[in-house]
């Protein structure tokens, strides 16, 4: 005998459904005194001990620092493609560049 259990349990259920089940749990569990809230520090070393761990594939830190790189340079081009009144990033007039002369004749 064959069963259908693709319409079963928690998975299978509309996203607003579990969010009821998972907050009516959360709420139970303060209630009770069994939810952990994390304190300041508890939250600092976690998040020191998250950076470390990710901090060690060299490549994905590359990746990060690449989209990084790509994002600032991005933004940087957009401030000057809008910056139509003639002054440089700092407010100040920016000047022309000085063109050069051929002496060649």
């Amino acid at each position: 005998m064959e069963t259908n259990t693709k319409n079963r349990g928690f998975a299978s259920m509309a996203a607003e459904k579990q969010r009821e089940i998972a907050r009516k749990g959360g709420r139970a569990a303060h209630e009770k005194g069994k939810a952990h809230e994390f304190t300041t520090d508890e939250a600092r070393m976690a998040g020191r001990k998250g950076g470390e761990k990710v901090s060690v594939d060299r490549n994905h830190m590359a990746e990060i620092g690449r989209r990084g790189g790509r994002s600032s340079a991005t933004r940087r081009r957009a401030n000057v493609g809008s910056n139509q009144s003639g002054n440089g990033s700092d407010g100040n007039p920016t000047q022309p560049a000085a063109q050069e002369t051929s002496t060649d004749s």
